[in-house]
């Protein structure tokens, strides 16, 4: 079928097209949010503009790579009935990256809300969400907490953010009957992976709080958070929605999950040491961001352990460093006991392994070699990203 939408050649390119296809959601949708109000409009821009301003693209990009591996595997049991390649109306590669898009609008949804919950006054290196609506009331001088208001609109713009990447991922766009070719009905087994993979997300989001209001500061509590919030839902069920999709044969799709936890714990673990020692320039966060906000991670997880083990009174002091403002020497000196009691060099390792598995399960999932080789690449770039 020919399609109007641009379909990528190679994992490199899934960016840009994903960036194509958002620009021609949003040229139809937030029109539609003016229709209601000028007022709805305007916020509805802000969200556009939130998505658009930049990011790695990596849950589209995996859920691409689900596509081509299932598409190029060798023929096997569909767990898809209602999904078979040979029909004329089955999948192809425009309703793929239509699918795969539809990702970043439930990332701009959970992000949209994490800097909320984080209290974060930058992404990106530009103003959160919250804050450019905090901001806006300030401006035009309405009465009540400007704060408060900003909060209260970007919940509901990162609400609405979730209602679009629904109505993407079923190929629809407010007030128009389609993005692209007329739309096709996802597969059943499809739609129960969008659907687990949304429920994941915000469970694991709800853990983290918990842990940060319980003060757990185990690691096994912040693996499982790590589990659901991020790993889930950023690589493991991108690969097998797009694998899904192409009727994958199951064992593929039980590889490609593996695949997909392995590098996904990877992906977080690189996030938690980046919020930490990550570079201000390059992430767009401020220097020690996690410590700030108080964030459970692994890696300070690891660090209080293995303080208490050392010296009470070291974990201590890295534990007075968690949740608050910090100076820049505070900063300092939490960092310097995260690397003198081994914690970095123990979750550089965990990264190392985690990585080695994805990659020894790649190479025995009997894929092509070139979709192999791409997914091998990008595996190496997630794993040791710096921003």
């Amino acid at each position: 079928m020919t399609s109007a939408l641009p379909v990528p050649a190679a994992l490199d390119d899934v960016p840009a097209a994903v960036e194509s296809v958002l620009a021609a959601f949003f040229d139809r949708a937030v029109p539609v949010a003016a229709d209601i109000d000028p007022q709805v409009g305007a916020a509805a821009e802000v969200v556009r503009d939130f998505v658009l301003q930049g990011g790695k693209r990596v849950r589209p990009t995996f859920a691409y790579a689900g596509w081509l591996a299932g598409r190029t595997a060798a023929s096997g049991p569909s767990p898809a009935d209602d999904a078979d390649p040979g029909r004329p109306d089955s999948p192809d590669d425009s309703d793929a990256l239509r699918v795969a898009t539809s990702l970043e609008l439930v990332q701009a949804c959970a992000l949209i809300h994490d800097d909320i919950i984080d209290r974060s006054d930058t992404r990106r290196g530009r103003m959160t969400v919250h804050r450019d609506f905090e901001r806006r009331h300030r401006a035009d001088g309405w009465a009540g907490d400007p704060g408060h208001h900003g909060v209260a609109a970007a919940i509901l713009m990162g609400d609405l953010a979730l209602a679009w990447a629904d109505d993407l991922v079923h190929g629809h766009a407010p007030g128009d009957s389609a993005i692209g070719p007329p739309p096709r009905p996802l597969p059943a087994p499809v739609g129960r992976v969008w659907s687990s993979m949304r429920t994941e997300v915000l469970g694991g989001q709800y853990l983290d709080i918990v842990n940060e209001a319980g003060g757990d500061e185990s690691v096994d509590a912040a693996y499982r958070v790590m589990q659901f919030k991020t790993a889930a839902y950023t690589v493991a069920r991108p690969l097998e929605l797009g694998a899904t999709l192409a009727s994958a044969p199951p064992t593929l799709i039980s590889d490609l999950r593996s695949v997909g936890h392995d590098l996904g714990i990877a992906f977080q673990l690189r996030d938690d040491l980046l919020g930490v020692f990550g570079d201000p320039e390059r992430t767009g966060k401020p220097s020690g961001d996690d410590l700030v906000a108080g964030k459970r991670t692994a890696l300070l997880a690891i660090g209080l352990a293995r303080a208490a083990d050392r010296d009470p009174g070291v974990a201590a002091r890295l534990r007075d460093a968690i949740g608050r403002p910090l100076t820049d020497d505070e900063v300092g000196s939490a960092r310097a006991i995260l690397v003198d009691v081994g914690a970095v060099d123990e979750i550089e390792q965990r990264i190392t392994t985690l990585l080695e598995s994805a990659l020894a399960t790649l190479e025995g999932a009997g894929l092509p070699s070139p979709i192999r080789a791409e997914l091998t690449g990008f595996a190496h770039r997630i794993a040791h990203r710096s921003t």
